[in-house]
């Protein structure tokens, strides 16, 4: 069937003519309640460090972490993603102050619940911010990284995160295995309650920059393409995140967004868990680079790229724009 007939008389710009039928008619919407606000803990009282390669965005004591909570609820921000990052004297080989249970971010969970009970705490699970190789977990003798040893530490962390009172794991390493071994772990320490949002789709991306630089993260040597996926893939994709349901996932995540919006979609079609997306340092730093340079309307531009990433099917959206996404809608 032929759809477009010149003579119907059909003009789709009739149904976009009056400001109110535009409003109407609109398949896609973006709430406060769809962002997640990544935050980056520092230990000490009153920092808050402006992240150079990412104007706007700051470093912060819990102390102003508390604030800046304070403000993800007055604008119905859904919730905070948690990153510590450490002095360099606190790092080792296997990241063991990330299952301290006097550690940064547990220490971010205990004030966050106490202070915010209605904001959704989630905690990155990873080891590249405390280890002081910069890797994503323990390394063999080779210098690999040894997947067994991390999935035992990934527990550790986890157990403590949950201690602490954490409401979602959020599991970044693209270890394989970890979902089971963490919900494992949850379980026997008698944490039912504690959601699993797996980073099941991350891809080895160039728009990581900038968070390496905010999360001191940088490897030392190498690089994580042996454990992060190709850019290359779609179908691998599919995989990876039928594996992390299987192993007892709550939701599954695509990380970076922009450039995988296909990915995005893949996942809406192929499972009804929920998906997320998270539009990483690299996109905020852009974005963020463009406006200030004069080529773009940042509050255009940024809610065009966060409809965007709804539109191809993610359930809500880690962004460091939530606060001034929420604030532009209203």
């Amino acid at each position: 069937m032929n759809l477009f007939n010149p003579s119907s008389g059909h003009q789709p710009r009739r149904l976009r003519r009056h400001p109110a039928m535009r409003r109407m008619l609109r398949e896609h919407h973006l709430r406060a309640a769809d962002f997640i606000l990544p935050v980056f803990l520092v230990e000490g009282e009153g920092v808050r460090t402006e992240i150079s390669s990412m104007p706007g965005v700051f470093r912060h004591s819990i102390d102003s972490a508390l604030q800046l909570c304070a403000e993800a609820v007055a604008r119905g921000v859904s919730g905070v993603l948690l990153f510590g990052v450490l002095e360099e004297h606190c790092k080792d080989a296997t990241g063991s102050a990330s299952w301290d249970a006097e550690g940064l971010v547990q220490r971010a969970i205990r004030a966050i619940r106490s202070g915010y009970p209605q904001l959704l705490i989630i905690a990155d699970a990873c080891f590249c911010e405390y280890t002081a190789h910069g890797h994503c977990g323990v390394l063999d003798a080779g210098g690999d990284r040894d997947d067994y040893a991390t999935l035992e530490n990934l527990q550790r962390q986890a157990i403590s995160y949950a201690e602490a009172g954490v409401d979602v794991v959020a599991p970044s390493g693209m270890v394989d295995g970890m979902v089971m071994a963490i919900r494992e772990a949850l379980d026997a320490a008698r944490h039912p309650q504690v959601s699993i949002l797996s980073y099941a789709v991350k891809y080895a991306s160039a728009f990581y920059g900038p968070f390496r630089d905010a999360a001191d993260s940088a490897p030392q040597f190498g690089d994580r393409k042996g454990y992060q996926m190709d850019p290359a893939n779609r179908r691998e994709a599919f995989r990876e995140m039928a594996l992390d349901i299987q192993e007892g996932c709550d939701m599954v995540m695509v990380k970076p967004a922009m450039a995988y919006l296909d990915i995005i979609r893949d996942l809406r079609e192929r499972c009804d868990l929920p998906v997320l997306a998270y539009q990483v340092s690299g996109e905020y730093s852009m974005l963020q680079a463009a406006a200030r340079a004069g080529w773009l309307d940042l509050q255009s531009s940024v809610l065009e790229s966060l409809l965007g990433i709804k539109r191809a099917g993610s359930d809500a959206i880690i962004t460091y724009y939530a606060l001034a996404a929420a604030d532009w809608l209203g």
